[in-house]
């Protein structure tokens, strides 16, 4: 998979400031890759000749599809979009999240991915050829974690807005898909080990996780999702995907 060219392919990612999005936007643009990047602060790599950087909030469609508009203008036709910008807290039982925060998390989870989707999807049909859609999602969409109410629900709600999105734009050429990529060492991992076991009792799992440094890596996410877009021999028709353990646990 890390034989996976890349060079003069054209790939944004949302969420590029910090953690899995910048992680991977610094392995992808060092493959050659031409990048679009965006978030709601400044993306961990600045604009240059490779690199479209802009400080967008995916809750912000005409903003989305202005930078939608630069990255097309600067590289052309876009080959893969992923949409990894997203939060985790609040961590609390439902019964302490308060509707405000419920709807911030959900219109930044959900619909921050469902106007991600429809920039690419109106950009796929509006050219030639297809493209590949990857939007972020978790194994907190297939099983409820107590204290992570908001993020089950925005993650299922990622799962199933993709599956649908695979449905309708498969005729356009458009492969979707919702890729968890496992446990990656982020600051937002650092959040959860920051939590309490009163508002979330998994907590002693991820302490654990952090002890044995049972992660997977930036590194060996970016080689599955390259694969998965780009790798004849790894594609799929397979909506939902869960990456494996690096480690083999």
């Amino acid at each position: 998979m890390a034989g996976v060219d890349v060079k003069g392919r054209t790939i944004v990612i949302t969420g590029a400031s910090r953690g899995i999005g910048a992680g991977i936007a610094e392995i992808f643009a060092a493959r050659g890759a031409n990048l679009g990047l965006c978030s709601r602060s400044a993306p961990a790599l600045g604009a240059g000749d490779q690199v479209v950087a802009s400080s967008v909030d995916v809750r912000d469609e005409a903003a989305m599809r202005a930078f939608t508009q630069e990255v097309e203008g600067r590289f052309g036709a876009i080959d893969l979009w992923i949409n990894n910008a997203g939060v985790l807290e609040p961590i609390a039982p439902v019964r302490n999240v308060s509707v405000d925060q419920f709807r911030e998390h959900i219109d930044i989870n959900l619909t921050g991915v469902f106007i991600g989707s429809r920039c690419y999807v109106d950009h796929v049909r509006g050219r030639e050829g297809g493209g590949v859609l990857i939007n972020i999602s978790s194994g907190a969409a297939w099983g409820g974690y107590a204290g992570w109410g908001a993020y089950c629900a925005g993650k299922a709600g990622v799962a199933l807005l993709t599956q649908c999105i695979a449905l309708e734009e498969a005729e356009a050429g458009l492969r979707a898909h919702a890729v968890a990529p496992g446990v990656v060492d982020t600051d937002m991992q650092a959040m959860i080990r920051a939590s309490s076991e009163a508002d979330f009792p998994s907590l002693e799992r991820f302490i654990e996780m952090k002890r044995d440094d049972t992660f997977n890596t930036v590194g060996f996410v970016a080689d599955h999702l390259l694969a998965l877009a780009f790798d004849p021999a790894a594609a799929t028709e397979e909506v939902d995907i869960r990456l494996p353990n690096e480690n083999g646990a």
